[in-house]
């Protein structure tokens, strides 16, 4: 992690970082289905995840299209820049 990240790059990578961390506890839970502390686990890191979405979505919009709240007037899902273009010249 780098000292100068943005507040969106932080955001970010706590996203990506709650979601390694889940995928990781997945494929023990796959082995070990009734392990309670690898539920609890996995439960913790999602909630992080999910209120760190919630977080950059509304301070710089959807992280992924089933974040996105429209409406019928247009399509805005592409006026922002993309979650991969954070800290990047587009």
């Amino acid at each position: 992690m780098k000292a100068n990240m943005s507040e969106r790059e932080m955001l970010m990578w706590k996203m990506q970082a709650y979601d390694f961390a889940m995928d990781e506890v997945a494929l023990f839970l796959d082995t070990h289905p009734n392990d309670k502390i690898a539920l609890s686990y996995f439960k913790q890191y999602r909630d992080l995840k999910n209120q760190a979405e919630r977080e950059f979505s509304k301070k710089y919009g959807p992280v992924t299209i089933d974040n996105y709240d429209f409406d019928l007037s247009s399509w805005k899902w592409i006026d922002s820049p993309w979650p991969w273009e954070i800290g990047s010249e587009v």
